[in-house]
């Protein structure tokens, strides 16, 4: 696929979305972040939203994540600009077309990442539901043939359904080997979130599974450092952010709230922990609803989390 190509399987984020507070002592993201293809080249991270949930509605969840990617663009583009990032830096391509089926949008949206990667940027994904982790993570393993994942999710997201929805993402990943079961991990999971049978099912795959509760009493940073030390084969990792993983306090605006979950300094902590590892080439956050939202408290933590990751990752 050439550069024109891509362009033609999305269309441009909508302009108003970037606040420009015209002020050169308090430069925002808004002001820095192009969407013109002139740019492309130059650029070292693309954001790319996925504005679609009919994986949330064939799993029987609240619909209404389509529409977070603008939300979360709206919250990111009046942040401050860190100082490990220019002007140009950052180049928001818009939104994969969705139209079809969701298995035609899929292979959209693995189109579009796959060159994206091809052409050596660092892809920030925006959902929509959670189910985009199934072509965002094929077109990662399609560049770098050997790929490590993490899932940050209350939920597994292997469930057995026919056909494809928010849940079954990662049991078609193992199940077609594009994710080796020892190279996957499920970080943040709840034990009433997700069936005894998910969880045989990821134990007999041999996939390991650290709890939320877990995650916590072994300290963050030094699970995720133990993991990625471990795992030097990998030459590419897949962070994948459902934000259902965070408390419905800090974020109420999800498909599928929970009262427990990552706090808000967590989960952007471990985005910082993304942000600062040479391999993390993808970044994935889904499951924002902004029907359900609460002064926009959830979009704005997303963007956040992006802030973040790219603040770390721009050093590299």
């Amino acid at each position: 696929m050439d550069t024109l190509t891509l362009f033609d399987l999305t269309y441009r984020p909508d302009e108003t979305l970037f606040f420009k507070k015209n002020d050169p002592n308090d430069v925002r993201f808004g002001e820095v972040v192009k969407t013109d293809i002139r740019f492309y080249r130059r650029a070292k991270f693309v954001i790319l939203g996925s504005p679609q949930d009919e994986g949330v509605r064939r799993n029987g969840g609240r619909v209404g994540a389509r529409k977070a990617p603008d939300e979360i663009r709206r919250a990111f583009y009046k942040l401050p600009v860190p100082d490990t990032i220019s002007e140009g830096d950052v180049l928001d391509i818009g939104d994969t077309l969705v139209q079809g089926s969701l298995e035609q949008i899929h292979e959209r949206q693995r189109q579009v990442v796959e060159q994206l990667l091809r052409d050596e940027k660092i892809v920030i994904v925006l959902g929509g539901g959670n189910d985009i982790a199934y072509p965002d993570c094929k077109a990662l393993q399609a560049v770098f043939s050997n790929v490590m994942a993490f899932n940050l999710d209350a939920h597994f997201d292997v469930r057995a359904d026919e056909p494809r929805n928010s849940g079954t993402p990662y049991r078609q990943l193992l199940e077609e080997n594009v994710l080796l079961p020892q190279f996957f991990f499920e970080i943040g999971s709840q034990p009433f979130a997700n069936s005894v049978a998910y969880q045989r099912y990821l134990t007999q795959k041999g996939v390991a599974v650290y709890p939320l509760e877990a995650t916590r009493r072994y300290g963050i940073d030094k699970r995720f450092e133990e993991i990625i030390r471990r795992n030097a084969a990998p030459n590419a990792i897949f962070w994948g952010i459902d934000m259902d993983s965070v408390r419905a306090s800090d974020a109420p605006g999800v498909s599928a709230p929970s009262p427990i979950g990552f706090t808000a300094e967590e989960i952007c902590h471990i985005a910082s922990i993304a942000g600062k590892r040479k391999r993390s080439k993808l970044l994935e956050i889904t499951e924002v609803n902004p029907d359900y939202d609460i002064d926009g408290r959830t979009a704005k933590l997303a963007a956040l989390i992006v802030a973040y990751f790219i603040r770390e990752k721009a050093t590299f």
